[in-house]
């Protein structure tokens, strides 16, 4: 007897589903181009300082830092695709309420509603490990993992086009149409997520996570207003800080935390995921100064005076810089296990910004300092999810991966809000633009950062030692560098410990 082929419909739905993950992430990119080339434009149009006009970058990645482990916790239960096109419709609302000419306020709010978007990542990550088949889950899980930070090479300057031409609010109601475009990609081609069980969701989690993440920042931003020695920022801060502490305790003594940072004690997990926080702060520092400079009008005496369009042509380099590290990525673990590249990725990150710190008069320079960044960063984010993926069980991967994606958006607001902070202080009492010093010493303050991030992880790797560990999950040996290799990063992810 004959076997019964499969119906086309399912055919075409399993060749569509890797690219409906896709765009799924490349939305991420588009709501984050969103922020950081338009923050003059913003200012100018509704009023407000530049600093003000920051938070329309970094209130979507504080949310996105929120949203992602509880997206991730809720995906990993029966209900993925229905959280997935539930997160998809409040990006859409968020996006249409930013376009509306409603002022800074709602346009604060709209972007907000769009951080929720940055939960979908690693629910698509989970979703390619779970149903593209073998054969090219390998590719699949390395696209995905590279999509968000190379799409900003395509977000940004469409953006800037859109916004220069069309207006400010082009660019919110371009990212109206991709939301509608995914939402209805994934309603039709995402498969039912496997019968497990569901977990209860950690409120008390989210809500001391929410509330001492956004405090902390809140503090930072207003440090140069109200005084750093200020009673009421000090009690912000201390309290703000005794909440992320009661979150991390929390987390360690609920059965099913909103993320559960017990895995984390694993070495290799650990120093992946304290590359990516850096690898967030020193991205989002480094892109804000760099925006900032280059749109600076020459007359006061540094800046390119760049326009809108050319300030997002100058993201390409790093987009072309994170495919190349993709691919280098590959080459090198044939000889080299991936958790010794993220020492690396750490001193390619340093040297952009020691670039940006000595060299930055004329527009290649620029490029060369964002072509460096990007393969420092994409080097990174190359590397660290198969790297987590290999070290927790099958069940939590939606869960480890949003943890990792937490601290990624995490270090992207810090590092928002850092840059906001440093020129903020650099400008003296009333004027609009900070002198050129204030860009150098952010970017002596990044080179900092990645230099003792480098160290860090070269002594974590450096104690793991080079095997590939082995470990029990769901009930049978798993070897972690297969894991990894499954996830395009070659045959020895993992390392003994």
């Amino acid at each position: 007897m004959l076997p019964i082929s499969p119906p086309a419909s399912s055919s075409w739905r399993e060749r569509a589903l890797v690219p409906v993950l896709v765009s799924l992430c490349m939305l991420v990119a588009i709501i984050s181009s969103l922020g950081a080339p338009l923050i003059p434009t913003i200012a100018d149009v509704d009023h407000v300082s530049a600093g003000d006009a920051q938070w329309s970058l970094t209130v979507t990645m504080l949310v996105g830092a929120v949203a992602t482990p509880t997206m991730g916790r809720l995906g990993d239960g029966p209900h993925r695709k229905r959280v997935i096109l539930v997160g998809l419709g409040v990006v859409l609302a968020g996006s249409l309420l930013a376009a509306l000419p409603l002022g800074f306020p709602c346009l604060i709010a709209g972007r907000a509603f769009q951080g929720v978007g940055m939960g979908l990542v690693p629910l698509a990550i989970a979703t390619a490990r779970e149903s593209v088949p073998a054969p090219r889950a390998r590719s699949a899980l390395a696209t995905l993992s590279l999509t968000t930070a190379a799409g900003v090479g395509i977000g940004y300057p469409l953006t800037g086009l859109l916004a220069e031409t069309l207006g400010m609010y082009a660019g919110f109601w371009f990212a109206v149409i991709a939301t509608s475009l995914a939402l209805a990609g994934a309603a039709l081609v995402l498969p039912k997520t496997p019968p497990r069980p569901a977990h209860p969701m950690d409120i008390p989690g989210a809500l001391l996570l929410a509330f001492g993440m956004s405090g902390l920042l809140f503090a930072l931003t207003q440090g140069e207003h109200w005084g750093w020695g200020s009673p009421r920022l000090l009690v912000l801060g201390g309290v703000s800080l005794l909440l992320l502490h009661g979150w991390v305790l929390h987390g360690l003594r609920t059965e099913h935390p909103l993320v559960d940072l017990r895995l984390i004690r694993d070495r290799t997990v650990f120093a992946a995921h304290l590359t990516t926080v850096m690898g967030g702060i020193g991205m989002y520092l480094l892109i804000s100064l760099v925006t900032r400079y280059v749109q600076t009008p020459t007359s006061a005496g540094y800046g390119l005076g760049a326009s809108v369009v050319v300030t997002g042509l100058i993201l390409v380099p790093f987009s072309v810089g994170s495919l190349a590290a993709g691919r280098l990525v590959r080459v090198l673990v044939r000889t080299q296990p991936p958790v010794r590249l993220l020492p690396v990725s750490c001193l390619l990150s340093l040297a952009a910004l020691l670039t940006f710190a000595l060299a930055h008069g004329a527009l290649w320079e620029i490029f060369v300092t964002m072509a460096l960044a990007g393969l420092g960063v994409g080097m990174n984010f190359a590397v660290t999810p198969g790297l987590v993926v290999a070290s927790v069980p099958a069940h939590e991967t939606g869960s480890a991966m949003s943890f990792n994606q937490v601290v990624k958006y995490i270090g992207y607001s810090a590092g928002s809000a850092l840059s906001a902070v440093i020129l903020q202080a650099a400008t003296a009492h009333g004027q609009s633009l900070p002198p050129e010093s204030g860009y150098r010493t952010g970017a002596l303050t990044g080179c900092a950062v990645w230099a003792a991030t480098a160290l860090a992880a070269y002594v974590l790797v450096r104690t793991g030692g080079r095997g590939v560990s082995t470990r029990v999950r769901d009930g049978r040996p798993a070897v972690a560098g297969a894991e990894a290799d499954g996830a395009g990063l070659g045959p020895e992810a993992g390392v003994r410990r």
